[in-house]
């Protein structure tokens, strides 16, 4: 589990196709402290490292993962949100974030607002329902507030920190990102739909 608060922005130095997608990610993150097989949340996915150096990661990506994230998408040179996992008796901040991608989201506005920006991300109709306004969503693995919502999207307001720490920066319209709801409202829609169906 995690907590969207990003504590690095990695680069991506390696991609190999091999059995899904390998990709080892340059990172400032305390490696020596996770063990081969920990997770690591990578713009919201959860992977596991397979490999490890001083300063960087190996991470595979499955084609299930590959079908339902960005992770397709990604090239050598692209940045990447990163957090490590929760430890018992670290602090809580953000909201609870499992790195189980719900959908691929697109950007469809970026605009500055005083010292802060305005992120409006369209998703799935499906997925829609379960993001609420002042309810929480991760955005390729950042915690955010909802602040909008419409039929097909909702908007979030990126306060200047988390624009400077987080890859947010070098996002343009058009630009897929990793959309992941909170975990709550996945199983009020599943119990909603079992009382639907009678």
């Amino acid at each position: 589990m995690f907590t969207g608060i990003i504590t690095d922005v990695g680069r991506i130095l390696e991609i190999t196709e091999d059995d899904g997608r390998r990709m080892t990610i340059e990172s400032r993150l305390p490696l020596a402290e996770i063990p081969l097989g920990g997770s690591i949340a990578t713009s919201g996915i959860c992977f596991t490292a397979v490999d490890k150096g001083r300063d960087w990661f190996t991470v595979q990506a499955s084609g299930a993962t590959l079908e339902v994230t960005t992770a397709g998408r990604w090239a050598k040179g692209d940045l990447v949100n990163l957090e490590r996992s929760l430890r018992i008796g670290d602090e809580l901040g953000g909201h609870i974030v499992f790195g189980h991608v719900d959908a691929v989201g697109e950007i469809l506005a970026l605009d500055p607002v005083g010292e802060s920006h305005r992120l409006e991300v369209r998703v799935p109709a499906a997925l829609a329902p379960m993001i609420a306004v002042k309810g929480s969503v991760a955005v390729d693995g950042i915690s955010l507030t909802v602040n909008e919502t419409g039929a097909d999207r909702f908007a979030v307001n990126v306060i200047p920190h988390s624009w400077s720490h987080t890859n947010l920066s070098t996002r343009a319209v058009g630009d897929g990102v990793n959309v992941e709801v909170d975990m709550l409202a996945r199983y009020v829609a599943r119990q909603l739909a079992f009382r639907a169906q009678g």
